[in-house]
């Protein structure tokens, strides 16, 4: 029989030593550790609800309280770190023995998610140089950082299991008073969302008209919120060095030319008015920072040395607007003093360095700030880029049309929207910052991958363009030359053809290359040149069209010796350019016929000729030449598109008033006249070398690189685009496409014929066009205006009405590739107004008033898109008035009469002012007439003389 077994007594026992894994020392830490959490959960709610509202509201709840918050955040997570670190691992060396290995894996879990919680959060500061700049990767770390927490708590109650209970009392509790504190904020906060495109009071124009811009206050903005360009450069570094150089840059009093004009529109000002406030028509696009401060009012503000003077158009200035209020242009905009996040104006480096990590982890307040999507547009150009001259600058007329890149762009094939263009690219330009802000690399905080870019890019703030004047003037060649490398391959010349006879009517032999002509000595030809726009969308030359200097220089030469000339710049008087070549400029005049020759707007009347090329379009240009008798070798004719900013006249008045100012300009010499020095881009060239009659010498031409279609097309173009001076040969040029199998020919040939009024043969060459096939892929939308043109002649007026609503609705799948919408195009809308007028007057002649009255009301919806789109359309009014005469609402139609009188020209004082000018003027005069032969003369000639002669045996 066995002995029991005796168990021993518990309390006699060895006891086993207790290891707890919370020491009194980490018990302390734990609490620190669960204060700043804590702490971190209300900021984080309050983050997150504004967050949340953002996203289901659509609107911003952003503001400065939050930026605070949001620097807590960042504060409490940072001190965390530490105290975390070392309760954690103080924790886990303790505990990782445990029986309980449950407890202790979901600890190591809960670890590594708290882990991954401080990790992401640091990654998402973005600091010391390490940057997330995928936005893939950037958005995982970011949902990593708002769901890990989220897990860490689930984990944090499972490893709470195995040990003492959650005092959930405290907890809920804890989380009520928060959540009640974060709901009054939030709700505080959604009472007022951040109004992001205020266009601004009414009652705020008075401080800045006759310029349209205004603040979103309606008050002045601080010159050092507009200022604060060293602080963008903090980010934006290459951003900023593209717009150091940039004429942007140079906008205002550091721009020696606009300084001069500008100067001159204040002192007119100040003698008729009294004040200087009609300059400020100027300043809303030229000088931001002394307008919207208030300083430019002073008649005594120093242009020279007031700190604002020399600050131009600013990165706020532009990045601080916040509404397009129209596409009038004259800074028709609004702008505000931008909120910035805390510190932006600290002196000290360490809250500088606490900004900029602000707008680095937290980047989409600033992004909203200063990238509204407008800035993406060509509306957001508008409005500096298109201009009118109110009565308030020249106390003449209330409106008067001065540049405008924006319409001809609108209305160009280059944009998409303009159906009558003679050529389409593959894809429209949607915007202009697709040709003037090109993608350039770059590691700046707002780099990123565009579509197709294969690295970190962003958009050039160079703005390359064509001003190489500004740029000479200042000393810096580098941009000079990207200026000259974005106009390479931006225009095209051809000499095309010769004429016998030296007569616009003599036989053409044409087109030249390889091919060409013997010539015979004693005989005068014309030697038939074009000028095309190839990747432009805007008119050639734009912007400051009267100064800017565009020229043909050619040049025939025969063994060695110039025998002929045209172009030529003349060193013995200060580099100025034959007065007798042809320039593509405008030739401004003011009402007694005097030429805009300083950029003085306030004197504005009319063109005396206007040679600008539309955006893929061409220019033909006659020069007459007699070929001599004692030649002994061949002809060789070189033509040379030549550009220069600004002209010789110009550059001289510039120099006399900077010396006036005491800003003396590069080049300037005290007492003597300034020589205009400023680069020449050549943009084009073309040589041909001719045999001549009785001269043995072996000739060789290369083949041109463009289509022979092209080169007759385009040489007929620049025919059509002249005038009723040369239609007949632009016939036969479009004729001779046809005959190379292009629709080109018999569309265009269509025009021609509309425009001579022989309808019924362009009705047969619009039916030959439009039997090329699909493949041909011929402009219908073109065809379809020309058919509601035509039709409309004739009377057609239903199916007129139905061909021109086909160009404003209709969508095809090539269409939508390529990215077309011709809804937009005003003078088709105009056109199809028109129509119906014309149709409810004809239904209201035959007495079916009730489809009249329809009609007209369908009129009306018409031009009033017009005016939508431009809401200065003369024609729309002038049509708009007569449609509300007809149905009866004098209100309306009166107020349309009033508008229609102020937009439409002065044709009194444009003739007066013309009549003037051809008398001052015999070289523009010459250059002004319907059909235009420039001589090709020997050096030493008196053109002047020459051409006058000339002129006399004609009369």
């Amino acid at each position: 029989m066995s002995k029991p077994v005796v168990l021993p007594d518990p309390a006699k026992l060895p006891k086993k030593k207790i290891v707890r894994t919370i020491t009194p020392r980490m018990r302390k830490v734990l609490v620190l550790v669960f204060a700043l959490v804590a702490l971190l959960v209300a900021n984080a709610l309050y983050l997150s609800a504004i967050t949340a509202l953002e996203w289901f509201s659509g609107k911003t709840y952003q503001d400065y309280f939050y930026q605070f918050m949001f620097l807590g955040h960042l504060v409490l997570g940072l001190i965390l770190i530490l105290p975390f670190l070392a309760f954690g691992i103080s924790h886990l060396r303790l505990a990782r023995k445990r029986r309980n290995r449950r407890a202790v894996k979901i600890g190591y879990a809960l670890f590594a998610m708290s882990i991954a919680v401080l990790v992401s959060g640091i990654l998402l500061t973005r600091a010391g140089g390490f940057d997330l700049k995928q936005p893939i990767v950037r958005s995982a770390v970011y949902w990593m950082h708002v769901i890990c927490p989220l897990l860490a708590i689930w984990l944090y109650w499972l490893h709470r299991l195995a040990g003492p209970r959650i005092k959930w009392r405290i907890g809920v509790g804890y989380l009520g008073f928060v959540g009640m504190i974060v709901g009054v904020m939030v709700w505080g906060q959604f009472q007022d969302p951040r109004n992001w495109f205020a266009q601004g009071p009414e009652s705020g124009t008075k401080y800045f008209e006759p310029s349209l811009a205004r603040t979103a206050s309606g008050n002045f903005i601080p010159a050092e919120a507009l200022m604060n360009d060293e602080y963008c450069k903090r980010c934006h570094a290459d951003v900023h060095a593209g717009w150091e150089k940039s004429v942007h840059r140079f906008s205002s009093f550091n721009n020696p030319p606009y300084l001069a004009s500008v100067h001159e529109t204040r002192q007119v000002a100040l003698a008729r008015d009294g004040n200087v406030q009609a300059a400020r028509w100027c300043a809303g696009c030229h000088d931001p920072v002394p307008f919207f401060s208030g300083a430019f009012d002073d008649p005594n503000f120093d242009m020279v040395d007031h700190p604002t003077a020399h600050s131009g158009i600013t990165c706020t200035s532009c990045h601080a607007i916040t509404n397009v209020n129209s596409t009038r242009g004259n800074a028709d905009y609004t702008i505000e003093e931008p909120q910035h996040y805390p510190f932006a104006y600290s002196d000290n480096e360490l809250l500088q360095w606490v900004n900029n990590q602000l707008i680095k982890a937290k980047p989409s307040f600033h992004k909203k700030t200063f990238l509204k999507p407008f800035h993406k547009s060509a509306e957001f150009c508008s409005t500096c880029h298109k201009v009118h001259l109110p009565y308030e600058l020249n106390h003449y007329k209330a409106f008067l049309r001065g540049q405008n890149h924006y319409d001809n762009y609108l209305l160009s094939g280059v944009s998409g929207h303009g159906a009558r263009s003679f050529y389409y690219p593959p894809k429209a330009e949607v915007n202009c910052n697709g040709c003037h802000m090109p993608l350039k690399p770059s590691n700046d905080f707002g780099a990123k991958f565009f579509a197709g870019a294969k690295e970190l890019s962003i958009h050039d703030h160079l703005f390359p363009s064509a001003n190489t004047g500004i740029a000479w003037l200042l000393d810096h060649p580098d941009t000079i030359k990207a200026h000259q490398e974005f106009l390479h391959g931006t225009m095209r010349v051809d000499l095309f053809g010769v004429r016998e006879d030296g007569e616009i009517d003599g036989k053409l032999i044409a087109p030249l290359s390889p091919s060409v002509p013997e010539l015979q000595p004693g005989k005068t030809y014309l030697f038939e040149t074009v000028i095309r726009t190839l990747k432009l969308g805007h008119l050639f030359t734009q912007g400051t069209a009267d100064s800017n200097e565009v020229w043909l220089e050619v040049t025939v030469t025969s063994d060695g010796k110039v025998i002929g000339k045209s172009g030529g710049i003349d060193p013995e008087k200060q580099n100025e350019v034959d007065p007798w070549s042809h320039f593509v400029n405008v030739f401004m005049l003011d009402k007694d016929g005097n030429r805009i020759n300083r950029r003085n707007p306030q004197d504005i009347v009319t063109p005396l000729y206007n040679h600008q090329i539309p955006p893929g379009a061409g220019q033909t240009v006659h020069y007459s030449f007699e070929v001599p008798e004692n030649l002994s070798a061949p002809l060789e004719v070189e033509v040379k598109l030549q550009y220069r900013k600004f002209d010789q006249e110009y550059m001289e008045i510039v120099d006399k008033a900077t010396q006036k100012l005491g800003l003396p300009i590069r080049g300037s010499q005290p007492g003597e006249a300034y020589v205009n020095n400023l680069p020449v881009t050549t943009l084009a060239v073309d040589r041909i070398t001719f045999p001549i009659e009785g001269i043995d010498a072996e000739i060789s031409n290369d083949a041109d690189e463009f289509p022979l279609w092209q080169r007759w097309n385009d040489y007929g173009i620049g025919l059509f685009l002249k005038g009723k001076g040369e239609l007949r040969q632009a016939a036969d040029a479009f004729t001779e496409v046809e005959k190379l199998n292009r629709w080109d020919g018999p569309m265009n040939l269509a025009r021609v014929l509309e425009r001579e009024g022989r309808l019924d043969e362009a009705v047969a060459a619009l039916q030959r066009a439009a039997e090329f096939s699909e493949e041909d892929a011929y402009p219908r939308w073109t065809w379809a205006w020309l058919s509601g043109v035509i039709n409309r002649q004739q009377d057609r007026l239903p199916e007129a009405i139905q061909n021109l609503r086909s160009v404003l609705t209709d969508q095809t799948p090539e269409m939508q590739k390529r990215g077309f919408d011709f809804s937009l195009d005003y003078e088709v809308i105009n056109l199809l107004g028109q129509a119906l007028f014309d149709l409810g007057r004809k239904r209201a002649r035959q007495g079916r008033e009730e489809e009249a009255e329809k009609l007209w009301e369908e009129a009306i919806a018409e031009f009033e898109k017009t005016l939508q789109i431009d809401s200065e359309n003369l024609t729309a009014h002038y049509n708009l008035q007569h449609l509300y005469t007809e149905i009866g609402n004098k209100d309306q139609a009166a107020h349309h009469g009033k508008l229609h009188e102020m937009f439409k020209p002065d044709d009194n004082a444009k003739g007066r002012a013309v009549r003037l000018a051809r008398e001052k003027y015999p070289a523009a005069n010459h250059a002004a007439e319907a059909v235009v032969i420039y001589d090709l003369l020997p050096p030493g000639v008196d053109r002047e003389r020459k051409n006058a002669s000339t002129e006399s045996q004609n009369d």
